[in-house]
């Protein structure tokens, strides 16, 4: 099972995002060296944070649960096709059939179960995260303008070839997530309530 996938945007700009140049009075001036870059590593942000590690560790539950169910089906599946290969040769012909059309069924039930459950638990990873990498996302803009930085990219990314590890900003990502998360949520709860009330 992969957790989490790539649910993150590339990149998240901020401010008046990445100039690479201007032309000033017909002369070009190259801004870049003004632009400050941050990082953050939103899968280790994702699976670090108290919310994360809670989410992964239902939809894990989930996730067992789903198996272990099919997988005794799979099982039985098994069982039955093993018996119908041992009777088969005495069995008459309409028999045969009906038992193989039986078997044929089930299977392609087993496999209809299987995809089922399979997007069931893509579904509920999505319902999991998409709350969490929402606030994370606040989170890092509200770093990236205290401090300063024009482009914020994720660390994960193949664009990314070098960055400084001063300009990684995950660990207080997640620390303020940790701290401020549940306030957070909390706020917009009462948001949701009082437009509710009014």
């Amino acid at each position: 099972m992969k957790f989490f996938g790539n649910r993150t945007r590339k990149m998240v700009v901020t401010g008046l995002g990445l100039f690479v140049g201007v032309l000033h009075f017909g002369h070009p001036t190259f801004a870049a060296t003004d632009l400050k870059i941050g990082t953050v590593d939103m899968q280790k942000a994702l699976q670090s944070v108290d919310a994360g590690k809670k989410a992964k560790a239902q939809l894990e539950k989930d996730f067992n649960a789903k198996k272990k169910e099919l997988q005794g089906e799979e099982a039985a599946i098994k069982k039955m096709t093993e018996e119908f290969k041992k009777q088969s040769l005495v069995m008459s012909d309409e028999a045969r059939a009906k038992k193989q059309g039986e078997l044929q069924e089930r299977i392609m039930k087993f496999q209809e179960q299987t995809a089922r459950s399979q997007a069931e638990i893509q579904q509920k990873e999505r319902d999991l995260t998409q709350p969490i990498i929402s606030k994370l996302k606040t989170i890092i803009a509200d770093a990236a303008k205290k401090h300063e930085y024009g482009v914020v990219l994720e660390k994960n990314e193949s664009s990314v070839l070098y960055s400084q590890d001063k300009d990684d900003l995950t660990a207080e990502v997640i620390s303020t997530y940790d701290s401020h998360g549940d306030k957070h949520h909390n706020d917009n709860k009462q948001t949701k309530s009082a437009d509710l009330g009014g």
